[in-house]
């Protein structure tokens, strides 16, 4: 709790400044001070932060499902879109300068060539003439100055020529533009990846102690699907289809089914009920579900078919063990992963499929000596360039790698978190098909 209070001025402060660059770049130097534009870009710069905390905080806070709702969407899509508007000014930062002195080169190469200085002549000396006497001068008469607007020319109305827009105007208003076109695009494509549901993904898996019969064995594996006041049941019944479409051997959510209480989204998780595979439909808790309840999800999804394993193993008829522990947040309840009780007495010569959310606990599967363990939790890192900080936290982000004896397989996830975008990173229901090296 300290260490939140002390992180957390850091990150306002961050946030803030990121803002204000934002608001430097896409509003202050594209308008004109005191404009209609500039009075809304910055209303927009300070409402849409505030949604994005809101949408943060209203879940944990316990605020009312609605409301969740009501902010979720501009304040979720408010952050992606942040983050891509400002790689893309930071990339704009470098093309600014460019522009600039192109511009001026080719301003310069279009103006008239100075006319040639005049050759000076000695005059001739004056000769002396008589002037004859004068009367006194009338009084003199004032003239009347006549004031031109600057820039004014024939026809032009007093209004300057859409030539003589300042350089460094044009420049910002490119540059921004761009940046938040490129941010845009970026991010609607991402969300539409995510509302359309998962792909299927096909991995084979040989495993060495396998036996013969169940070569070809199929486990559809789903995690992160994140039902939440964003995705909801209509997300649910895509990833339903999905799978059954696949005619699975059996089904394996490895966690962060939930972003919400049972009450707010059991209707949402109800389609679970219509998933058939051949040896039932298996569930381990996610560090999501202990902040949505883990004890009443889990009762609840034992209620729509589905068996959770919580710390325990069972026997597959095809001839292999499957074991489920509980995630490592759950350890603050008490109820972490406990890979003695799950694992502990078993017999080692049968193959071991493991499901844990999290792919840090590989070291515990290699240790107990499971042949694959079945993970999630990362995403993939969902949003480019958060695979690269996804790696600094977890053994592998995304795909199968082998740790000694055990492989780990990692899915990207089926939903989202946070905002409903994935950039780099798209969603997967991945099929993994086992393999007998006895076959």
């Amino acid at each position: 709790m300290i260490a939140f209070l002390l992180i957390l001025p850091v990150v306002l402060a961050l946030l803030g400044a990121v803002h204000w660059y934002v608001w430097r770049r896409l509003v202050r130097d594209v308008t004109v001070p005191g404009g209609l534009a500039r009075r809304v870009g910055t209303v927009l710069l300070i409402v849409l932060p505030l949604l994005s905390l809101a949408a943060l905080a209203s879940g944990r806070a316990g605020a009312p499902f609605l409301f969740q709702q009501v902010v979720a969407w501009p304040g979720f899509l408010w952050l992606a879109l942040l983050l891509y508007v400002v790689l893309a000014l930071l990339v704009g930062e470098a093309v600014r300068p460019l522009l600039g002195r192109a511009l001026a080169r080719r301003a310069a190469a279009a103006a008239p060539a100075p006319a040639p200085a005049p050759v000076s002549v000695p005059a001739p000396a004056p000769v002396p003439v008589p002037v004859p006497e004068r009367g006194p001068e009338p009084e003199a008469v004032p003239e009347t100055e006549t004031e031109t607007e600057p820039g004014a020319g024939a026809g032009s109305g007093g209004k300057a020529p859409a030539a003589e827009v300042s350089r460094r105007l044009f420049v910002a208003r490119v540059v921004g533009g761009a940046a938040a076109a490129a941010a845009a695009g970026t991010v609607a494509n991402g969300a539409y990846g995510v509302l359309r549901g998962p792909k299927v993904k096909r991995v084979t898996v040989p495993l060495a102690k396998l036996p013969r019969a169940a070569h070809g064995y199929r486990i559809a594996v789903v995690s992160d699907i994140h039902l939440g006041p964003i995705l909801g049941r209509a997300h649910s019944q895509r990833i339903v289809d999905t799978i059954n479409a696949t005619q699975p051997d059996l089904v394996a959510i490895v966690g962060d089914l939930v972003d919400g209480t049972v009450e707010d989204l059991g209707p949402a998780a109800e389609p679970l009920a219509r998933l058939r595979a051949r040896h039932g439909s298996f569930f381990v808790t996610g560090n999501h579900e202990y902040f949505s309840g883990a004890d009443a999800w889990v009762d609840h999804v034992r209620e729509l078919g589905l068996r959770p394993l919580r710390n325990e193993r069972l026997e597959i008829a095809a001839g292999f063990d499957l074991a489920g522990v509980d995630d490592v947040a759950g350890e603050s309840e008490g109820r972490g992963p406990d890979f003695g009780r799950a694992l502990g007495d078993r017999d080692r010569s049968r193959a071991a499929v493991l499901l844990a959310h999290q792919p840090v606990v590989i070291d515990d599967a290699v240790a107990h000596g499971v042949d694959l363990q079945l993970s999630g939790h990362t995403h993939g890192g969902q949003l480019w360039p958060g695979g690269y900080l996804a790696e600094l936290a977890n053994p592998t982000v995304a795909g199968l790698e082998r740790y000694g004896d055990t492989q780990l397989y990692v899915s990207r996830g089926a939903g989202a978190w946070g905002p409903p975008v994935r950039v780099g990173a798209p969603s997967d229901i991945t099929v993994v098909q086992l393999a007998s090296k006895q076959a």
